[in-house]
């Protein structure tokens, strides 16, 4: 037997571990697509996951366990941006993940619901249908699973307003106290008290990290439960469905972070080249600078910046624009192949319809989790930007020795 021959083999024990047998009656095109589903994407997936992990065991690994306390870092903020966001937000942070996971069984009624009204309330011949001591006629067992729905829609509307007003309470809760302490460090500093770097410091850098503040364990828990609820309706419809909702994502896991990465270095240099402005401004308005020199730095300074935010434009549009083609390349599977299902009477139409529906909010939270991840990558660098602000570069600086402060006041 050949090594092809094995591979099928292996191939259609695994087709059959998912539930569907070949027969003469197949189509051809349903061969590759099975394959793609049932093998090479979920290698692949394998490949790239143990990758990641392996990468970042060794980056946790290599990086220096013992961190020597700097006395330049503000006072009262860690020097790292988790444990400085959980030391002023721990209880608010509790309660938020908290909301998020009572969201996780509503967002599953809001799946299951639409199921039921196309299989048992449109598509049914089983009436008049008696649930405890009620009997229901067709339409009132519609209407009955309508409201239910709704009021599923109520309660994920009212769950997430609630989290999103809270989160925007923490924010700016973090983000105030975050102010105010690099505020204290700059006014306690008589060597900085000149530096025009503080205005866009204390204005706009550090908005977003108030913001990343009330997302960083809520959101990844939200979005990552969401993602896992829908993952497992899709599965319970049908394994090989749900297995094709997770083709394009080690194409995702590959090149989105390495094109992410460009922009986040992208995203530095245009904080220094912002400082760099402030300080060419405040030159000139204390009078510092004359003549045309000082017109032609700013102007070289403007042109920087322009040049910068333009590549950090492509790169991102480019991102989202490659983001979104391989979000609807999943739609095509379901279509084609589940369609193939709902004909052959794998599955039933309602499924269908609900295995899309839910693969439309399936997208968003994939797509959060990868802004979570640019997010976290930015706002670590806004922090240790700002975080190391106030370095003193000592270098430079050089002590008199005592004894030959002696000997100069002997010889005086």
């Amino acid at each position: 037997m050949s090594l092809l021959d094995r591979y099928h083999d292996v191939f259609h024990k695994i087709s059959a571990t998912f539930g569907y047998h070949y027969h003469e009656s197949t189509p051809d095109w349903v061969h590759p697509f099975l394959h793609l589903i049932l093998v090479l994407a979920p290698a692949l997936l394998t490949a790239v996951t143990g990758f990641l992990t392996i990468r970042f065991i060794l980056k946790q690994w290599r990086r220096p366990r013992v961190v020597t306390p700097q006395r330049d870092w503000i006072r009262g903020l860690d020097p790292r941006l988790f444990n400085a966001v959980l030391r002023h937000s721990r209880k608010q942070q509790a309660l938020m993940i908290m909301l998020s996971l009572i969201a996780m069984p509503i967002l599953y009624l809001t799946l299951e619901l639409p199921k039921q009204i196309v299989n048992n309330a449109l598509d049914s011949d089983r009436f008049p249908v008696r649930f405890w001591d009620y009997e229901f006629d067709q339409v009132a067992f519609l209407l009955v699973l309508c409201g239910l729905y709704l009021f599923a829609i109520i309660l994920s509307g009212l769950n997430k307003y609630i989290l999103n007003v809270f989160k925007g309470y923490v924010a700016e809760r973090f983000l105030r106290r975050f102010r105010l302490l690099v505020f204290r460090q700059w006014r306690s500093d008589p060597d900085s008290k000149n530096q025009s770097e503080i205005v866009p410091i204390l204005a706009q850098e550090v908005e977003p990290i108030g913001g990343f503040a009330a997302d960083v364990l809520t959101l990844p828990i939200m979005q990552g439960g969401t993602l896992a609820t829908i993952l497992s309706f899709m599965f319970m419809q049908d394994p090989v469905l749900g297995a094709a909702a997770l083709t394009v994502l080690p194409i995702q896991l590959i090149l989105l972070p390495k094109l992410q990465r460009r922009v986040n270095i992208l995203s530095r240099k245009r904080i220094s080249e912002v400082r760099q402005l402030g300080r060419l401004l405040s030159d000139q308005l204390r009078g510092e600078a004359a003549g045309s020199q000082p017109l032609l730095r700013t102007s070289t300074s403007f042109r920087e910046l322009e040049q910068v935010r333009r590549r950090i434009f492509h790169l991102k549009f480019f991102i989202k624009s490659l983001n979104n083609f391989l979000t609807a390349l999943t739609p095509f599977l379901f279509y084609s192949l589940g369609g193939y299902f709902v004909i052959e009477g794998r599955i039933s139409l309602g499924a269908l319809v609900a295995v899309l529906a839910a693969h439309k909010d399936f997208s968003a939270p994939l797509k959060e989790l990868f802004r979570y991840y640019q997010t976290l990558e930015d706002t670590r660098i806004r922090y240790h930007e700002i975080t190391t602000f106030f370095s003193k570069v000592e270098a430079n600086r050089k002590e008199v020795p005592r004894h030959d402060f002696a000997l100069e006041v002997v010889h005086a």
